[in-house]
């Protein structure tokens, strides 16, 4: 049986479908990740990668979508730093139906048995439908994507129709990473344990080797330091000097140098593998990435989130509303609130209480077991 996995370029979309995507392969199907240009990172995850529509930009159209075709959308999106989701989904709307003839003919050729993709990337749900298969969709995180995806089909629905499946079929389940407390009545789908992927590596020894007081990984992701420079991680290296503890910059390949000198107790790396190093941590301090935030969850150790856009406010919020975590802006930034990130006893608990609802969570080997029903006959094949 073949599976197709799809989805938007970036890590923050692709990462995730990757414990999935080896779990199908491990039971014995042969697997494969489509995407457009910038999502070839997953290919170090060791599964073939499909490159989809050369040359075509995804943030550079979604730009000139909302200059040349929704302007009003446009200005809702630079408001808000994306943070308005209702505004951002029908502009990635347009940029899925510019590679709609490029996604139906990749599918054509590969030949799925099933189709996976994100919930940003609703085009693979068309390529699936043109060849009967069966899509299931797979979202992220905290975010609940039911009416953002009818928005971007709405979108969408020249392009549906000239493929000649009109009325499209809805997905036939939907994958929710967020446990179960943290759903609430909102809660649809099939449940699968938000298992990280953070490429291939080991932490450092120096990371690796206990730690002689509480230890706290800080991150900015891939994308806000481009948007939003250092004033976040500025703040939280100067409020890191008051306290007796460690703070670790994972911060990839970010320039730290107009930075100066910093705290002894500050250790700036490069990229290390998040989830690992969370096991080593007593708190964690990030940007609100949806995979970040259910890593540090899933580690059981406090949080806090520092969202600026996007759907981390959304991440961040969900977060903090549990009770597993702190919510902040720069502003708010100082000695007082991370020493609360290390001491307060509630915040430990709830995190210790979610990590303990996300190990009851169906593994992902377990829901690609389930998914094979989907395909009838066909998913009994290897």
């Amino acid at each position: 049986m073949r599976v197709l996995f799809a989805g938007a370029p970036g890590v923050g979309h692709l990462f995730p479908l990757v414990p999935l995507a080896r779990a199908m392969r491990e039971l014995g199907h042969e697997v494969a990740v489509a995407s457009m240009d910038g999502g070839e990172a997953v290919a170090a995850s060791g599964l073939p990668y499909l490159p989809l529509a050369p040359g075509v930009d995804w943030r550079r159209e979604i730009r000139e979508a909302g200059r040349t075709r929704r302007p009003d959308l446009m200005r809702r999106v630079v408001e808000t730093n994306a943070a308005d989701r209702e505004a951002f989904v029908p502009l990635a709307a347009h940029v899925n139906a510019m590679v709609a003839d490029a996604a139906v003919d990749l599918a054509a050729g590969w030949r799925p048995d099933l189709v996976v993709y994100e919930y940003l990337f609703p085009v693979a749900l068309l390529a699936a439908a043109g060849l009967g298969v069966p899509a299931v969709q797979h979202d992220l995180g905290f975010v609940r994507t039911p009416k953002l995806r009818e928005l971007m089909l709405t979108e969408m629905a020249d392009t549906i129709t000239r493929h000649g499946v009109d009325p499209l079929p809805e997905p036939a389940d939907t994958i929710d990473l967020a446990p179960p407390s943290m759903a609430g009545a909102q809660r649809y789908g099939s449940t699968m344990r938000p298992v990280a992927y953070n490429g291939e590596g080991e932490l450092p020894e120096s990371l690796a080797a206990p730690a002689h007081r509480p230890r706290v990984a800080v991150t900015l992701g891939t994308v806000p330091p481009k948007t939003d420079g250092l004033t976040r991680i500025e703040r939280v290296i100067a409020a890191a000097a008051d306290l007796d503890a460690e703070f670790v910059l994972a911060t990839g390949e970010l320039d730290l140098g107009t930075l100066g000198t910093l705290p002894e107790n500050v250790r700036p790396y490069g990229w290390v593998p998040w989830r690992a190093l969370l096991d080593t941590c007593a708190a964690a301090i990030h940007h609100g990435g949806s995979g970040t935030a259910l890593a540090a969850l899933d580690a059981g150790i406090p949080q806090l989130a520092l969202p600026d856009g996007s759907d981390r406010f959304v991440n961040a919020h969900a977060v903090r509303d549990r009770g597993a975590g702190l919510c902040a802006g720069a502003e708010d930034i100082g000695p007082a609130l991370l020493d609360r990130l290390l001491t307060d006893t509630d915040l430990a608990r709830a995190a210790r209480e979610v990590s303990a609802e996300i190990a009851a969570m169906p593994s992902p080997a377990a829901l690609a077991t389930r998914l094979m029903d989907l395909t009838g006959p066909a998913g009994s094949g290897g």
